[in-house]
């Protein structure tokens, strides 16, 4: 028998009979390894354990306790649920089951809907198929074989996905009573799944388009141990508490209303203030550091959007106002102000030593949002940005960037997420021409432009390719939220397109005319989405400049009411937020409230306190800080409130 030659990822190669599987090879190496090897990578592809070797490879051996081993234990979870969906439902059928993140899910096509009831007999039905240890293996067949026995298994969805594939051996992995379309790979068995849980169910399209049915989707997740799994589940519970969906409502923070629409909330009082503040704190900030504000049209006319192109890469997601067909005057909402601010700069000849110009602007902007997508805070038809633009040379780019990028460190540092976020560095996609402007030579002189600024910054960061902005490539700034979900909060952005587009130009020190070059970003993102961000890191519980109310005076009783208003005066005087609590109900039960709203500070007011012209401070976190003269507490929390004070005990 010939035999091959294996590299493992140390260096070291080992000879071996053909034929021999990735298990056996884990076994030879140790028994330890062997009984945790459950799949491995064969140059560079992934295989099941049970995958016999006829050549000289590279191998490295994925074990049960790994990262990508959890991906194959929650892929073969996934599989375990849908076969117990099908022993449970005569009637259903699958259509797409893939890991996740944290976890996997199904999609499924059922008249009757899952509940929190149908999750727990599906549960059951998976343990009985877990403790029944099916063998799990993987099997080629030609495609007019794999589509035969699809249909014999009225299983339409998989037919429309081999129809897709141009594969002529289609990969199906049989499990008993189950077969599923997939590449894998899998566990050798279903036994090799130890801990596992069902977590809820949501609606989903089939394959994400809107047109199409409107299938019932299970999320779970799965661990290599019930530890692990309990772990999660807690951290669950937690997130589930700060979900800002959730919390937001119950702190009086924002509200939505089905007659008003998706995707357009209302700011209460409470959150409108916060959002204020933060609004206020940029523009000053802003300010200092050279932007001129602008304030440009909420619309336009479709010409606008024709120059900038966003009216042929980007209608789909526009409002549009009026009939395409019949009006030659269409208008449309803005979804972004850039094309409004190139129209002031070029209201007027530039010289080169005019620039940088820095523009900014508080932007109202609206995106034709799929009802699918919108959530809460996070993802809406109507937002309001930090929006800016920055007009430059090409020797001014590298300083304004680095500027660009010191502003929105800060930004995150005040509001205390700097070590939440991370970079990723979007890139063109030269095989996807639909999507971008066409001109590859400028796409590689603005890509090879802002790699360069950012390695000269020595910033860490992930590269992207595809993820650009239609016209140019882009610094994404990243974030999860409390629910492990990757969101994009803050964008910047070099411009080599539009200013061609519409024709800005500069005099330069030759006395020629130039295209300068433009930084599109902004400085702290959107403002409900940031609200959105700190209502989930702190729990509600906001740092105390930005608390909408900083502290709540409780007068022990009404002989103490005016006291207590004389104080908020005072207070009010240096801006302090404050309210009274002027309700005929116990102290004890007022704090109690002020504490579940979250605010900072509590100032109970009693006979004593009156006559010492003092307040007894309670704070939210650490309780009782004793009695002290007005004029200390004002000092406390005025400088609380200048530096920005961030308590890491309210931050995840």
């Amino acid at each position: 028998m010939s035999e091959v030659k294996i590299t493992l990822p140390d260096g070291s190669q080992k000879e071996y009979d053909a034929g021999v599987t990735v298990e056996e090879i884990a076994y030879s190496i140790g028994s330890g390894l062997g009984r945790d090897a459950i799949a491995g990578v064969v140059d560079g592809r992934k295989v099941d354990a049970y995958y016999e070797i006829t050549d000289d490879v590279e191998l490295s051996i994925i074990t049960i306790d790994s990262e990508e081993g959890l991906e194959v234990i929650r892929h073969t979870a996934s599989h375990v649920m849908a076969q117990a969906v099908k022993r449970l439902y005569d009637n259903v059928q699958v259509a797409i089951g893939p890991d996740i993140e944290d976890g996997f899910y199904y999609d499924f096509d059922l008249e009757e809907s899952f509940n929190q009831e149908s999750l727990e007999e599906i549960e059951a039905e998976m343990q009985k198929i877990i403790d029944e240890d099916i063998e799990v293996r993987r099997k080629e067949l030609p495609r007019e074989e794999a589509i035969a026995l699809m249909e014999e298994r009225n299983e339409d969805y998989k037919i429309e996905l081999i129809n897709g594939l141009d594969d002529e051996m289609i990969s199906l992995y049989f499990q008993g009573d189950f077969v599923d379309l997939c590449r894998g790979p899998h566990l050798p068995s279903t036994g090799y799944v130890k801990a596992f849980k069902l977590l809820n169910t949501a609606g989903a399209y089939w394959r994400g388009d809107e047109n199409n049915a409107m299938l019932q989707r299970i999320y779970g997740t799965a661990f290599a141990s019930q530890k692990e799994l309990e772990k999660y589940l807690e951290r669950r519970e937690e997130a589930k508490k700060r979900d800002h969906n959730k919390l937001g409502r119950e702190l009086d923070l924002f509200m939505t209303v089905d007659e008003i629409g998706q995707g357009l909330p209302l700011l209460k009082p409470k959150g409108a203030k916060v959002v204020q503040i933060l609004q206020r704190f940029v523009e000053d900030e802003e300010e200092k550091r050279g932007y001129q504000i602008t304030k440009t049209p909420f619309m336009a006319k479709s010409d606008l959007y024709e120059i900038s192109g966003h009216w042929e890469h980007y209608k789909d997601g526009m409002f549009i106002l009026g009939d395409e067909e019949k009006d030659d005057n269409l208008m449309a909402l803005r979804p972004m102000t850039c094309p409004f601010q190139f129209q002031i700069y070029n209201s007027k000849l530039r010289s080169y030593r005019d620039l940088p110009i820095r523009y900014s602007e508080t932007s109202s902007l609206f995106r034709n949002e799929a009802s699918g997508e919108m959530h809460g805070l996070i993802r809406l038809r109507q937002f309001t940005i930090s929006e800016g633009h920055l007009i430059v040379t090409p020797e001014q780019l590298e300083e304004e960037f680095r500027g660009v990028i010191d502003l929105i460190n800060y930004m995150m540092e005040s509001i205390g997420i700097e070590d939440d976020i991370w970079y990723r560095f979007s890139k063109w996609d030269p095989e996807n021409k639909d999507k971008y402007i066409d001109n590859p030579e400028a796409w590689k002189d603005s890509q090879a432009k802002m790699k360069t600024i950012l390695d000269n910054l020595d910033m860490e960061y992930e590269e992207a390719d595809g993820e650009a902005a239609f016209y140019g490539p882009k610094l994404d700034i990243q974030f999860k939220n409390v629910h492990g979900k990757e969101d994009t909060i803050i964008t910047v952005q070099i411009d080599f397109a539009l200013p061609e587009r519409f024709d800005m130009t500069y005099i330069d020190e030759n006395n020629e005319k130039q295209h300068p070059i433009v930084i599109h970003r902004t400085s702290i993102g959107c403002y409900e989405r940031t609200l959105a961000m700190l209502i989930e890191k702190y729990a509600g519980a906001f740092p105390t400049w930005l608390a909408p109310v900083q502290a709540k005076i409780i007068p022990v009783s009404d002989d103490q009411l005016d006291y207590a208003y004389q104080i908020k005066k005072e207070l009010e005087a240096d801006d302090i937020r404050v309210e009274v609590d002027a309700r005929t109900e116990k102290v004890g039960y007022k704090i109690r409230e002020a504490q579940v709203e979250q605010v900072p500070y509590m100032l109970i007011v009693g006979s004593r306190e009156e006559e010492n012209g003092s307040v007894s401070v309670r704070e939210r976190r650490e309780g009782d800080l004793g009695t002290s003269p007005l004029a200390e507490f004002k000092e406390r929390i005025l400088a609380e409130i200048e530096n920005k004070v961030i308590n890491k005990e309210d931050a995840i």
